[in-house]
């Protein structure tokens, strides 16, 4: 490993984040889908559509999720009041402690590295520099 090109170390140890990363969230009943919808929620309730804005995902996939998350009492949805076709998202009591409970996942399950902020910062240039104006934000 130590003569592989960056690209392929990124790439592996990008997937092997990946797999541990999600083996965590199912050990808590989520997924890293569900996950997002319940950071996204850390604001207050929010629309399904204005969630799958947010998320960026197609608003079929985020009902999906919200399907899941329901299913796991994480979420509630309720009809909007102000237009009856809209589905109004709210997180629980027991999705705001699955939330609370991920947070440290991340310390958890990778080892501490020199300069984190560093690490993200690199991160977000080559993401930034690598997916065109798909992700600029």
């Amino acid at each position: 490993m130590d003569e592989w090109p960056t690209g392929r170390l990124l790439s592996t140890a990008a997937r092997l984040v990946e797999h541990a990363w999600a083996e965590a969230l199912e050990s808590q009943g989520l997924t890293h889908a569900g996950l997002i919808a319940l950071h996204l929620l850390d604001s207050g309730p929010l629309s399904q559509t204005e969630l799958a804005r947010r998320a960026r995902v197609e608003n079929q996939t985020m009902s999906r999720t919200i399907e899941r998350l329901e299913r796991e009492a994480f979420v509630s949805r309720t009809q909007d009041s102000a237009d009856r076709r809209r589905q109004v998202v709210t997180r629980t009591a027991a999705g705001r402690s699955a939330w609370d409970r991920t947070r440290s996942l991340e310390a958890e399950l990778f080892p501490q590295l020199g300069d984190p902020q560093a690490l993200r910062v690199t991160l977000l240039e080559i993401i930034r520099s690598s997916s065109g104006s798909r992700w600029r934000n």
